[in-house]
């Protein structure tokens, strides 16, 4: 029921009137992540405290929302990770420190009330990762630590009720090759490692026949392939799943013999995009159905019960909304089904999969819903080479042009998907046309489409891409060719400060969020942990190591003089992956020019800004600054109270005149 003043749209707005706040859009959730225990006894969430930080809260299932209790005493960037232990009584998550991303896995035993939390995984500088576990050795878990060396992650195996990974519970040691590891379900052994070959870049998944066998070479994927191991079948370790690149386009999911590598079948696979998730019987081990997404998520089903009961949410969801399984309990009697929408908050239901029916459980934002949201189309753009590119298109107005938004997806190895994106529902509020693109380089879309984006950062086809969906843009009468801004984190964050270096003329301003401006820089101060992976992004990449004018061509900090249209820049002080030195070199070198720059530091973050106090601070900026430089609407600035904000520029001045 809509009761905000000015909630509905007028004209041919495609959002509510009025200002949509922006602590609304991205402020905490009221509740998110829903997840049963496996015994159906309990039901956990993610919520914030008193003090707006997301914890972890616990009620019995059967009893009301208000006898949720919170069991996480986190008082700084929030809980984002978290899950049950197959023992039905421990809630496990990972936490980092202010943004370093050495996650420490925790457990805490929601039997107790004011049980405390312990850190499983303890030590300065220790990042867990690779964390399983098994219904059938419900006290055990695995989980691996680079403890002993912080470039390698070796496997731990303890009880995870009283134990913690130390050297007494080393379960497989890293050779020192080994990037990630994989168990056997029915006998909790690890039984698959994954390695990078550090010359040629090929992946090999090695597979043993138990903990007491030697590793043999099982699958090569040279450069160039993508695949993965995604399970053993339950055959007495004759074969397995696997999703493989090899002889087509895109990856095909296929069943194969252990001991020969030969694909005994091909299972599926589509042609213009990659198998996504693969849902399989935790007993039978059969394939009861596989997602790919092009544009939206589909399924091909293998299990006609499953297919029947997603045609049953399908039915008695919102319309045009797309289901998904977000917990179960052991026996799959309760299920916690999401339902995700372009124009509106997540909601959550319990499905009683025997009577085929649902009771609400909650929405993650109720209050979106008393606003009107635009929503996401999405779009097919045609690169200048013919290749066709996926995008989806967030509208300000249904009827002549507004200014543009091209908001760029990080990683680069990574993709945009349908949805509700706070980020374009807000710029489509204050009067901006959102686009984002899936440009060459981003993955899902077959091993051609990921590796044409080889060699084409900054001045190549994959800056190309985005010029060219912002031409289409204009060319369709959706935005206006004088008011465009490149908006970005990470990888979106280079791109928002190649565009204005490489294609100044193409944009009237542009924000960068955590953005490397030297190549060679970032590369040389990535963690150590991502040390096995650097060749491989060589090869993407360009060869910034050995060719020091191919890393000036690429690399915007090299390129300032070109720079004419005024910049935003957002930084975490302790991001591990795009060090602070990215944002501060390129930020005084514009400031020295007189180009006009404004650089924000957060103390407290990381890559990208976890805390809502200053997630909603710098938002409160861009919007001032894309007010000035596009025109669009703005909501008043007040600093929230929690801000960290620091401003180098100004800082480095003032100690200047002292």
């Amino acid at each position: 029921m809509t009761t905000t003043a000015g909630a509905t749209p007028t004209g041919t707005r495609t959002t509510s009137s009025c200002l949509i706040p922006r602590a609304v859009l991205f402020g905490n959730p009221e509740r998110a992540s829903p997840m049963l225990s496996p015994d159906g006894r309990y039901l956990a969430h993610l919520a914030p405290s008193a003090e707006k930080v997301m914890n972890v809260w616990v009620r019995e299932t059967a009893a009301g929302a208000a006898d949720a209790r919170m069991i996480t005493a986190d008082v700084s960037r929030g809980i984002r990770q978290a899950f049950w232990g197959q023992d039905s009584a421990t809630v496990l998550y990972l936490q980092d420190c202010e943004g370093d991303e050495n996650f420490h896995l925790w457990g805490v035993d929601v039997t107790v009330e004011g049980s405390a939390a312990r850190d499983l995984t303890p030590g300065e500088g220790v990042k867990a990762s690779n964390v399983l576990t098994s219904k059938r050795y419900p006290d055990q878990i695995l989980v691996g630590t680079n403890g002993r060396n912080p470039a390698l992650f070796d496997m731990y195996r303890f009880d995870y009720r009283t134990g913690v990974a130390e050297a007494a519970t080393l379960d497989t040691e890293n050779p020192g090759d080994v990037l990630g590891w994989g168990a056997e379900e029915f006998s909790f052994e690890v039984r698959e490692a994954v390695v990078k070959n550090q010359e040629d870049s090929s992946e090999t998944v090695r597979v043993r026949d138990d903990a007491a066998s030697p590793w043999r070479d099982f699958l090569t994927f040279p450069y160039g392939e993508e695949g993965n191991l995604v399970d053993f079948c339950a055959d007495g370790g004759k074969s397995c799943y696997v999703t493989s690149s090899i002889g087509r386009e895109t990856t095909a999911l296929l069943r194969v013999d252990l001991r020969t590598g030969e694909t005994i079948e091909e299972i599926f696979g589509h042609e213009k995009c990659d198998v996504g998730g693969v849902n399989i019987h935790e007993d039978t081990k059969e394939i009861r159905s596989i997602a790919y997404n092009y544009a939206r998520t589909e399924r091909r089903f293998f299990d006609k019960e499953l297919e029947r009961d997603f045609a049953v949410l399908q039915g008695l969801g919102p319309k045009d909304a797309e289901v998904s399984i977000a917990s179960t309990t052991r026996d799959e009697k309760t299920w916690v089904v999401g339902y995700s929408r372009s124009d509106g908050p997540t909601e959550y239901v319990m499905y009683d999969q025997a009577a085929k029916t649902t009771r609400p459980l909650f929405v993650t934002r109720p209050q979106l819903l008393d606003y009107t949201f635009s929503p996401m189309e999405d779009v097919r753009i045609q690169a200048r080479d013919g290749l066709e590119l996926v995008g989806y298109l967030t509208r300000a107005d249904t009827a002549a042009p507004t200014p543009l938004v091209l908001l760029v997806h990080g990683g680069p190895w990574h993709r945009d998907t349908w949805g509700f994106d706070g980020s374009a529902q807000w710029f489509a509020n204050r009067g901006y046309a959102t686009l984002q693109v899936n440009f060459r380089g981003s993955t899902g879309y077959g091993k051609s489409f990921l590796h044409k984006g080889d060699g084409e950062w900054g001045v190549g086809a994959m800056q190309h891409d985005l010029t060219d969906a912002v031409r289409w843009a204009v060319g369709e009468g959706i935005a206006d060719a004088a008011n465009v801004c490149v908006y970005g984190g990470s990888y979106g964050g280079y791109a928002c400060l190649a565009g204005l270096a490489f294609t100044p003329e193409l944009y009237k301003c542009g924000v960068d969020i955590v953005g490397p401006s030297n190549i060679k820089t970032l590369l040389d101060s990535i963690p150590a942990y991502w040390g096995p992976l650097r060749n491989d992004m060589l090869l993407k990449i360009g060869d910034v190591d050995a060719d020091e004018e191919f890393n000036k061509k690429i690399s915007p900090l090299f390129h300032v003089d070109r720079i004419q249209k005024p910049l935003l820049i957002g930084q975490g002080a302790n991001d591990p992956r795009v060090k602070r030195a990215e944002a501060d070199q390129i930020a005084f070198s514009m400031r020295d020019k007189g180009i006009p720059v404004e650089y924000v530091l957060y103390p407290d973050e990381g890559h990208g800004f976890a805390r809502p106090d200053n997630r909603i601070d710098f938002n409160g900026r861009a919007e001032l600054f894309l007010a000035k430089h596009l025109g669009g609407r703005c909501e008043e600035f007040v600093k929230p109270e929690g801000s960290t904000a620091t401003f180098p520029l100004e800082e480095e001045q003032k100690k200047s005149s002292d």
